[in-house]
């Protein structure tokens, strides 16, 4: 611990209005409650500015600006959408401010965008996908129909998924992206994948459309004779409520689920609950070990935007969701991902876990990591 260490100016960058305002939230109280828990530990105190990016590339940017030029952060974290990153990408990288994403997934952020001040604690779109292809075929699943949004989320988690599918001797018999936003009736989709001849049908939808894809597949009634799996998110403990039994029997991959099986993860889902009345979702568990990975950096010595950087990039922790550990040559993390089925719980649905596949390192996708240059 540094002997006189100082404060730390955390800039928030987080959607607090808008489509994505409840996952912005969610991170913000584990944020909080990480800083809580851990912040003690470094030796400093952290001063936290939020700021609102709405959702919108051009206002996260003139945010990010202002955290970084008039408010003159020590470091952010944040950034909900993938575009958001990469509209911020460019200044984050010149100003050499240290970022900590604490959800956008987009594979070329730790790829062909990678940076050293830019360094992922949440999960990449293609490292929650890839490990389910292989963990499918290996369930005698040999011909698979994929459905997803018609953004870079929707094509890079599909992409991924595909690839270890195939690698692993599966067929990919149909493919479809539907219009992002746009689409309120599934119907003409579903009778394709009906079509198709598949086994099972892969997707991946979230928030609003994962709750209206999962009510249609089911009163389409395809549950029973083609099961539907997906990146977990289609699940999520955030908004699975909503989609109510139609949600029980899907199986799906993620990075976390409220029920892990751990000592960290029985802690923290506690204490969150105590602090929000709520079961913690993926987005709070990135926010709980954004704010780790803040406090162990300072612990290591880090007090300013370079020793920040550096030590961000060493940081590895037993967390909630098990080993955590930082891919030097991306910055992405290193993580398990979990294969989870959601069942009827006493108190409403539940998530089951299956299957722990191991932590594997994304491609390097076109990162050169640069060196951070210590003043």
């Amino acid at each position: 611990v540094p002997a006189t260490a100082e404060d730390i100016k955390v800039g928030l960058l987080l959607p607090f209005s808008g489509v994505y305002a409840a996952l912005g939230n969610d991170i913000e109280a584990g944020f909080q409650l990480g800083l809580e828990q851990f912040g003690a530990d470094s030796g400093a105190t952290f001063e936290v500015i939020r700021e609102d990016t709405e959702v919108k590339p051009p206002v996260a940017l003139g945010r990010a600006k202002k955290l970084i030029l008039q408010d003159k952060v020590d470091v952010m974290a944040g950034i909900v959408s993938s575009g958001v990153l990469g509209a911020v990408r460019d200044m984050v990288h010149g100003a050499g401010v240290p970022l900590i994403v604490a959800n956008a997934g987009n594979d070329e952020a730790t790829g062909a965008a990678c940076s050293p001040y830019i360094t992922r604690m949440s999960f990449s779109n293609g490292q929650v996908n890839r490990p389910m292809g292989a963990w499918l075929a290996g369930q005698g699943v040999q011909k698979v129909f994929t459905l997803a949004p018609d953004y870079a989320a929707g094509r890079q988690m599909i992409d991924a998924f595909t690839t270890g599918f195939t690698a692993a001797g599966g067929e990919i018999v149909g493919q479809e992206f539907t219009p992002f936003q746009k689409t309120q009736d599934f119907g003409p989709y579903l009778a394709k994948a009906q079509a198709s001849g598949a086994d099972a049908v892969y997707v991946f939808y979230a928030g609003g459309e994962a709750i209206s894809f999962v009510k249609q597949y089911d009163s389409f009634g395809l549950k029973a004779d083609l099961p539907l799996y997906g990146a977990g998110f289609l699940t999520s403990p955030l908004y699975v409520n909503a989609e109510g039994p139609a949600a029980e029997g899907v199986i799906t991959a993620l990075h976390y689920v409220p029920t892990i099986e751990n000592a960290e993860n029985a802690a923290f889902a506690k204490a969150f609950t105590a602090a929000t009345g709520r079961v913690p979702s993926e987005y709070a568990v990135q926010g709980f070990d954004t704010a780790r990975a803040l406090v162990e950096a300072v612990k290591a010595g880090a007090t300013d935007r370079d020793s920040l950087a550096n030590a961000l990039r060493q940081v590895r922790f037993d967390g909630p969701r098990g080993t955590l550990a930082i891919d030097p040559a991306t910055n992405n993390l290193l993580q398990p991902i979990y294969v989870y089925e959601t069942v009827a719980g006493e108190a409403g649905l539940t998530q089951k876990v299956l299957a722990q596949l191991p932590a594997e390192a994304d491609p390097l996708n076109g990162c050169a990591m640069p060196a951070v240059t210590t003043n």
